[in-house]
């Protein structure tokens, strides 16, 4: 792996990055991949297997083919029409495409992932997490074509893959559980009598789930009914089994799991903790391992129940029990996912443990080389999950588009980025909208939180909307940093949505001077430019001395800017002046800036002649404009754009297939009654009128796709 600081070295990283990108990651030469995987060198004189198959696509299955690569198995990709240039494929020693962009006629589809097993002669199939990685049919035509599983038995995954049969055998192997309803919910009627037994709040989630699809609470009878409906949805669209369950909703818990990991001979260990309360839409969005909340004696109670429900059900390979866990350090089983989870990274480097090597070898039949005493707990690791969305929608809702500059930051030490994306990348509307997993490891909690917040501000992602300004706001929070969370930190902290990184007195003053800074150097710029073109030895003198006004986000700030023959520019702010060297290259994707004695890694996203930068500082991208106190005056005399009224029109938030439409031409609506749904990587969202009044237009109908910002509804 190049190890490249910035500086020099950082030009060069961005001069190779195009053509060197895509064979560091086929080679797995990201800092000695096998490093961050297992601390143990793979022996390759085990008996293993010669082909297999990866079903999934994206990161999982990039993964998967790095350890896979490192065994010296050879291995197959499929993917469907419009993943044929994705990176999983380039990666594949093979790929075969199985189908159209639809995951029931791709991913989703067993017939044609046979036909391509039998095809290639792949000996075994490594599902990752999502689409048939809990499906037990597939697992027994597998079994029936002696075709090996890369994960449990058929009988494992029916027994715990079911929500309903797996609180039952919980309760058997002596796991606490959460009261609920042990049954299947038959209708909506069914459910509101359920939930008033039960007594709200209620969790309503699919049987078949998992991921956070096909899940709602509910606080009421009104919610109770629309989150059946809506989770009834999801669970068809996601799972192909709409079966629901409804179960008492711990209020506050903290979510924290359980990594174990099984052979078929009955050994059975756990790998410490994880903890992913921050979520949104039950979806989690930064883990860490460990917990900062559990102590010994309840990591070992977790864990030795966790290892007792494995065993009941002779769970083999890696699995997850998830529980939920009170203020008391009280804990209950919530589920468990029979596969190998989005957030194995974190286990691994504080085990130094390779799962996916580990779930290889006990499809092959192998004896687990490890005991529970062999377990370490080494430092501390923290993991945020980049998505291509928009936080400050709802916390986050979907964007598509290409990937026109991409570079990870994995030349800070430490830092792993599990992707399925390169530079050139598109983020379609068909599938999960993740871009990387970044996982950062140190020693204690303190340096893993300072790398990742390193690590985010380095990370360049251009043409898609993500979700790094949400990441980066989160690992620097007061409440995060003391460890204080429970599932619902998003709506706490952040009570009115995401609104970007909310600026102190002297962090604003810091922004102002880098883009003063910036302009600055850009004007020198243009000067040494016109300069050189010109031998009129009558010129003047370059200008190094300016008088600006900077806007950042509505407020406007006085500032005198001035080169100094020390190399440093004086930034002076009300009065306050602070130093920043000459040095800033406005051309690389990062800029490392020191204002006064703190450092701060900026991006100028972009910048146009009229004074505008956008510059992400802090993680939040902040719109800047930069006049001279002269352009000012001019500017004061030209009249603004008119605004356009959206009040009367539903607009999709995001781009999707609409799924229902509840509302004609001439109905009468209340404000926030449901108009429409639509689905946008297999999640229902449901639109809502914005005010009373009468339907005047509706420009959609089920089954169309739109994109973000178009007109789907008006009202008179």
């Amino acid at each position: 792996m190049i190890n490249l600081k910035y500086g020099v070295g950082f030009q060069f990283l961005i001069k190779i990055h195009r053509s060197f990108n895509h064979s560091l990651k086929n080679e797995c030469g990201r800092r000695s991949l096998s490093s961050f995987y297992t601390t143990d060198p793979i022996d390759k004189a085990e008996p293993t297997f010669e082909k297999i198959l990866i079903a999934n696509r994206g990161e999982i299955a990039c993964r998967v083919m790095r350890t896979a690569k490192l065994m010296g198995i050879k291995t197959v990709a499929v993917h469907s029409t419009v993943d044929s240039n994705a990176l999983h494929v380039k990666m594949a020693d093979e790929a075969v495409c199985i189908g159209p962009p639809a995951t029931r006629e791709s991913y989703l589809n067993m017939e044609k992932i046979l036909n391509v097993i039998r095809q290639t002669g792949s000996q075994a199939v490594h599902p990752g997490y999502g689409f048939l990685s809990e499906n037990a049919e597939f697992v027994t035509i597998l079994e029936k074509e002696g075709i090996s599983f890369i994960g449990p038995s058929a009988h494992a995954i029916s027994g715990m893959g079911d929500k309903i049969e797996s609180k039952r055998v919980a309760k058997e192997a002596g796991v606490h559980v959460i009261p609920g309803f042990d049954g299947v919910v038959k209708d909506e009627e069914h459910c509101l009598e359920i939930s008033r037994n039960i007594g709200y709040p209620v969790m309503i989630k699919a049987s078949a789930g998992g991921g956070g699809k096909g899940m709602r609470i509910a606080w009421n009878d009104t919610e109770a009914r629309e989150g059946f409906r809506l989770s009834k949805q999801e669970a068809a669209s996601s799972f192909g089994d709409d079966r629901m369950l409804v179960e008492k909703f711990v209020d506050n818990p903290r979510h924290i799991e359980i990594q174990i990991l099984g052979d078929k001979l009955g050994n059975v260990i756990y790998l410490n903790e994880r903890e992913c309360s921050i979520q949104r839409r039950n979806q989690k969005v930064i883990e860490e391992a460990p917990s900062t909340f559990i102590d010994p004696a309840t990591r070992i109670a977790m864990g030795q129940q966790a290892v007792s429900l494995a065993k009941k059900i002779g769970y083999s390979s890696a699995g997850t029990v998830e529980f939920l866990v009170d203020s008391k350090k009280n804990f209950y089983f919530l589920e468990m996912n029979t596969r190998l989870q989005v957030e194995h990274p974190i286990t691994e480097m504080i085990t130094g443990i390779d799962l996916v090597h580990q779930m290889i070898r006990v499809a092959k039949g192998h004896r687990l080389n490890l005991k529970q005493s062999d377990v370490p707990l080494k430092g501390w690791a923290i993991e945020c999950r980049v998505y291509a969305e928009d936080p400050f929608k709802n916390f986050g809702l979907p964007s598509i588009g290409r990937l026109d500059q991409y570079i990870e930051p994995t030349f800070i030490p430490n830092v792993r980025c599990d992707s399925g994306v390169e530079e050139g990348s598109e983020i379609s509307i068909y599938y999960d909208p993740m871009i990387c997993k970044l996982a950062c490891h140190g020693p204690t909690r303190d340096e893993a939180l300072k790398t990742s917040i390193e690590a985010l501000d380095s990370y360049v992602i251009r043409g898609v909307t993500h979700n790094i300004p949400l990441l980066r706001d989160i690992l620097d929070e007061s409440r995060f940093v003391r460890g204080d969370i429970n599932t619902k930190y998003l709506p706490e902290v952040y009570p009115n949505g995401f609104q970007g990184k909310q600026l102190q007195l002297l962090e604003r003053q810091h922004l102002i001077s880098i883009a003063a800074c910036m302009w600055a150097t850009n004007e020198l710029r243009l000067q040494a430019f016109a300069n050189e073109r010109n031998d009129n030895c009558m010129l003047k003198k370059n200008v190094e001395k300016w008088v600006l006004s900077v806007n950042v986000a509505g407020n406007k700030s006085p500032c005198e800017v001035e080169l100094g023959d020390d190399g440093y520019y004086k930034a002076t702010i009300e009065g306050k002046t602070y130093r920043i060297r000459n040095t800033l290259n406005l051309a690389s994707p990062v800029i490392k800036v020191t204002v006064d004695d703190e450092n701060h890694v900026v991006q100028l996203i972009s910048k146009n002649s009229n004074g505008d930068f956008r510059i992400r500082f802090k993680g939040t991208p902040f719109a800047v404009s930069i006049l001279t106190k002269k352009t000012e005056g001019y500017v004061s005399h030209m009249l603004e754009k008119p605004k356009v009224d959206v009040s009367k029109a539903v607009l999709s938030p995001m781009p999707g297939v609409v799924r229902s439409v509840n509302v004609k031409v001439g109905d009468s609506v209340s404000e926030g009654q449901e108009v429409l749904v639509i689905e946008a990587m297999k999640m229902q969202n449901k639109l809502t009128a914005t005010a009373t009044g009468k339907i005047k237009s509706v420009n959609c109908r089920p089954g169309d796709t739109v994109e973000e910002g178009i007109t789907l509804v008006e009202m008179e």
